[in-house]
């Protein structure tokens, strides 16, 4: 499904006069950080995931300060253990705004604010990522395995609204992750403000095949490397 600017606007204002339930945030790192980074979970795992833990730490080993976040049907998930799918995507929007306003109101003087998220909760965050730039809430957008498409599935794009998208974004994505692979990828007209850094052999979670000359190791501290050069350039 695409949704137009105007759709995505519209549903931001609804966020912010309608006060929308929020799960615990897990925030870690300096507090005194230059950044402040915001995760949001992929689709089947929460905000305590192996991937979000690791890249979390590394993160904060390299001076970003991280909060996580649940959305609404993966806190009720944590809560009475019943699988349930994610809502489609416009209703988590107002989540994700709702979050953003809690947090800058502590959020120090001086200290940039960046949202993103591991795959659906990245794609969450780049849909009001552009209004709340606009409005100076953010300085920029992390996405880490964007699913440009489900697999098997490269018909089915995700990217109409990163066409023209104005906020400083950088998208870490596995050269053979199935939600889009690096040839796939490098085809899309995507906008000059998005900047994609390549983990090699990475799949959706950037490990790399068994044997391959990359390990998994090296190629979440190259995701982190990636992340933490970002977070450093933003004007």
């Amino acid at each position: 499904m695409i949704f137009p600017q105007v759709e995505i606007m519209a549903t931001i204002r609804e966020a912010r006069n309608n006060k929308v339930p929020m799960s615990e945030i897990r925030t870690s790192g300096p507090k005194n950080a230059a950044v402040h980074l915001v995760l949001a979970h992929g689709a089947g795992a929460p905000m305590t995931s192996p991937f979000l833990e690791m890249i979390t730490g590394l993160l904060n080993d390299r001076g970003l300060r991280v909060s996580r976040f649940e959305f609404a049907y993966m806190a009720r998930r944590r809560q009475d253990g019943k699988r349930r799918p994610p809502p489609k995507a416009e209703l988590m929007i107002p989540e994700y705004v709702e979050l953003v306003a809690q947090l800058r109101k502590d959020l120090p003087r001086g200290q940039k604010l960046l949202i993103g998220g591991k795959s659906m909760g990245g794609r969450i965050a780049s849909l009001c990522a552009d209004q709340l730039y606009a409005e100076e809430k953010i300085a920029g957008l992390v996405c880490l395995g964007y699913p440009f498409h489900p697999p098997e599935k490269p018909d089915k794009l995700r990217t109409a609204h990163l066409e023209n998208l104005r906020c400083r974004t950088l998208i870490v994505q596995g050269e053979r992750d199935p939600f889009g692979n690096r040839a796939e990828t490098e085809t899309y007209a995507l906008s000059s403000a998005i900047k994609i850094d390549w983990i090699g052999d990475g799949n959706h979670d950037l490990s790399p095949k068994r044997g391959s000359a990359f390990t998994r190791a090296g190629n979440f501290a190259a995701a982190s490397d990636s992340v933490s050069n970002f977070a450093q350039n933003l004007d």
